[in-house]
């Protein structure tokens, strides 16, 4: 119980630490801080640079949460319902990108979004993190619909019910909060992913990662802890949301 104890406290201690001196007073980073205040959450919000970050951000994950969720679904059914040769070779494909180093997916993106003049665009970072947070959609995915008892949509179908018909009004709405939990996280997969907008940003186009980025390469200053804390909050948010989500699922089935 004590060894558990102590793995949790050194788990969660950097995190509390940035919090803590997130909400420092003083000039620079200093813990524990000499008093509280609020100055540079008001720096961070107040700047329009780090406003226009927040904004491309939330843009490139929302993208990707659309993209991912809707190609791993069907990557899903397919997988799931299918009965082809190769399934396997095509799940491990699509998992893939878990194994590679996203340093190589980044490479390799910058080369062909360079080729055809994309780079510093949001739609090409959205496309690179979809690569990333396909595998994550296709396991939860992949998940739910083994779980999912299928008499139900048989039943619909021997009613007269078309396959589309069925999936729409019997599946989707059954597997609709698996389908939400892996929209959350291929969000959060793109919203805190540094590497792939790291080579496909322009000046212009910044993500918030990104931008700490390039703020902690000139100085270390106390408002990229004020960032950190606002990332941690937005990672602990769509987290809980998917375990309401995964509860209330769990409570339907009971």
């Amino acid at each position: 119980m004590a060894l558990a104890g102590a793995v949790l406290l050194f788990l969660i201690a950097p995190v509390v630490i940035i919090v803590i001196v997130s909400f420092s007073g003083a000039e620079y980073l200093k813990f524990p801080p000499p008093f509280l205040s609020l100055r540079w959450y008001e720096r961070f919000l107040g700047v329009p640079s780090w406003r226009q970050a927040i904004v491309v951000s939330t843009q490139v994950a929302g993208l990707t949460m659309v993209l991912a969720t809707v190609l791993g679904l069907l990557a899903s059914l397919a997988l799931v319902r299918g009965r082809f040769r190769g399934k396997g070779a095509i799940y491990a494909l699509l998992l893939s990108p878990m194994i590679v180093p996203t340093i190589i997916t980044a490479i390799g993106l910058y080369f062909f979004f360079v080729r055809i003049k994309a780079t510093g665009s949001i739609v090409a970072m959205a496309l690179g993190h979809t690569v990333l947070a396909l595998p994550v959609v296709v396991i939860i995915m992949a998940a739910t619909l083994q779980g999912f008892d299928i008499r139900l949509e048989q039943a619909a179908l021997s009613l007269g019910a078309s396959r589309l018909t069925a999936l729409r009004r019997i599946t989707l709405p059954l597997i609709l909060p698996g389908v939400m939990s892996a929209a959350l996280f291929a969000f959060l997969t793109s919203f805190d992913e540094l590497l792939i907008p790291l080579f496909l940003s322009g000046v212009e186009v910044q993500t918030l990662t990104v931008k700490v980025w390039n703020s902690l390469l000139l100085e270390v200053d106390p408002t990229i802890a004020a960032v950190s804390s606002f990332l941690i909050g937005v990672t602990t948010a769509v987290l809980g949301v998917s375990a309401l989500l995964r509860g209330r699922r769990e409570a339907s089935r009971a």
